[in-house]
């Protein structure tokens, strides 16, 4: 990475809701027209978009860096108690360097929306102490608790905050952040931030807590404050972003507002040197499905596909008649499935699918007949997933499952509100609540 350019390292996307208004694709562009060869994502107290981020600074060649703009409680997370400086929190910017850093973070995130919730998703230092590893920290923004320590006065306070932080991360990953935006309070806060790194020997990085894209759009963001903070525009008392420097800032205006400490610019490259996040998209994480007599899961699956076809051919057989074709094409339509759905490795997917529908119609909860492309699975219909022959109305598997474009099946089964969480619940038992999520809409302003 070459020394004259610089990463931005405190970055509030559009899932900083009502707050950031970066949006990602927009924002990856500028990151490529500005030369810079990665950015952060650091929204608050949340990684929301943290896949769409990484998936589109990838698809451009731009190092993504996934992190967050923690809340940390002064006390612990479990309390539910207002403190009189700093609020329900401080601040503190994360940053994942691999793997086991964004698990890490994406643990303590969870502990800090169902333990710590009061106000803000909030962590403390027990727990950010317990996922440390694999975590680069910035002290934050004037929120941090070293600053609010410093604004206070309390030079030895902010100290010993610095040295927990350094005890608890590692001396290699702390580093203290340093803003330039003309505020006041900030001037105060980096003189004092700037004697510390000397004294302390704890490296300074120069962030800009970007909030919106160009300096044309702080206006607009201002209108989204207002929005997320209920007030009227001509509020003089509400929040705002002044002066309107909190937009994602070229690297020549990053040197020139830290002209004196060049260096602290260059540690952003430094720092995204060291972040160096893969995250494994073709691997399959599913439950362990229990077959009986130590049968493989391919056989087991084809063993009850085969029962469940004889039942279906039957019930056409006792209701109509006849069944629409010879038995030979099922059993050929049957082989060719099983083929794919073993080749891909799913067998183990449509056995816990099959499992926790055939629990549900046992415990006589009503289950749908099956909705979108797994009606054109026979596998599916033998099974009782769904309840539509393939064969009988010309059905495509490959709508649901093609081995040229192998993607995660995709089964949308309807269970009946008064019940559905009785599922849910077995669900959880059987597999583990660790194994168990469910699927979050995220809104975002389009217009």
């Amino acid at each position: 990475m070459a020394n004259d350019t610089f990463v931005h390292l405190h970055l509030h996307t559009e899932y900083s809701l009502l707050d950031g208004a970066n949006r990602i694709g927009e924002l990856i562009d500028r990151t490529v027209e500005l030369g810079m060869p990665a950015v952060a994502m650091t929204d608050h107290g949340n990684m929301f978009g943290a896949m769409k981020f990484y998936k589109a600074a990838k698809r451009q060649g731009i190092k993504p860096i996934l992190g967050c703009e923690a809340y940390i409680t002064p006390g612990s997370r479990f309390d539910r108690a207002m403190t009189e400086r700093g609020g329900a929190a401080h601040h503190l910017t994360l940053l994942a360097k691999d793997f086991t850093g964004y698990q890490n973070l994406s643990r303590l995130l969870s502990t800090a929306y169902i333990d710590g919730f009061y106000y803000k998703p909030r962590i403390d230092k027990e727990a950010l102490a317990e996922h440390a590893e694999g975590l680069i920290a910035l002290s934050g923004c004037l929120k941090g608790e070293p600053n609010g320590h410093i604004m206070h006065d309390d030079v030895k306070q902010a100290a010993e905050a610095i040295d927990s932080y350094r005890q608890i991360l590692g001396p290699d990953n702390y580093y203290l952040e340093i803003m330039a935006h003309g505020l006041e309070p900030q001037t105060k806060v980096n003189r004092q931030l700037i004697a510390f790194s000397k004294d302390m020997n704890v490296p300074l990085v120069a962030t800009n807590d970007c909030h919106y894209l160009r300096a044309g759009d702080a206006i607009p963001h201002d209108i989204l404050l207002c929005i997320g903070t209920g007030k009227s525009y001509s509020d003089p008392k509400r929040m705002r972003y002044n002066p309107q420097q909190y937009y994602v800032k070229s690297a020549e205006e990053m040197y020139e507002a830290f002209a004196e400490y060049p260096e602290a610019c260059r540690r952003t490259l430094e720092i995204a040197e060291r972040c160096n996040l893969e995250l494994p998209f073709d691997s399959l994480m599913l439950p362990l499905y229990g077959t009986p007599d130590d049968l493989s899961l391919d056989d087991y699956l084809e063993q009850v596909t085969q029962e469940g076809l004889k039942a279906r051919l039957l019930a056409h057989q006792q209701n109509r008649g006849r069944i629409p074709y010879p038995e030979g094409d099922y059993q050929a339509r049957l082989q060719k499935e099983l083929e794919i759905i073993r080749t891909c490795g799913y067998s183990g997917y449509f056995l816990i699918v099959w499992d926790f529908i055939r629990h549900a119609r046992g415990q006589g909860i009503p289950v749908g007949p099956g909705r979108g492309s797994a009606a054109g699975s026979l596998v599916a219909y033998c099974l009782r997933i769904t309840d539509v022959d393939p064969l009988e109305y010309d059905l495509l598997f490959e709508r649901f499952l093609n081995p040229e474009r192998v993607t995660m099946p995709d089964i949308d089964i309807d269970f009946c509100m008064d019940r559905r969480e009785e599922v849910i619940q077995y669900v959880t038992e059987k597999y583990g609540k660790d194994n168990v999520a469910q699927i979050i809409t995220f809104g975002t302003m389009l217009a």
